[in-house]
């Protein structure tokens, strides 16, 4: 009995504990890294949206952020619609 439940228990945990390092702790490190990649946004940063737009951060507000773009227009998305910061202000 003893030798059946291991042999059906082990393989279990075994996937378990594949599945939590190959799938969920990077996707847990990669949130993590995008989290603090917004909550440091600056003024005068280069970022991209997740829709595709390039532009740069006009004024940051709690939850919004203004961005500029090229024709000299203003647009206001949601801290989270930020995918990735090219360019840090005076790099």
């Amino acid at each position: 009995m003893n030798s059946s439940l291991v042999s059906t228990v082990f393989p279990l945990l075994l996937m378990f504990v594949l599945f939590y390092f190959l799938l969920i702790r990077p996707q847990q490190k990669r949130q993590k890294a995008v989290q603090q990649m917004q909550s440091d946004l600056t003024k005068g940063d280069r970022v991209v949206t997740i829709g595709g737009l390039h532009g740069f951060v006009d004024s940051i507000d709690e939850n919004t952020v203004v961005i500029k773009c090229g024709d000299g227009s203003r647009l206001t998305y949601d801290r989270g619609a930020i995918r990735e910061v090219i360019q840090k202000e005076g790099e």
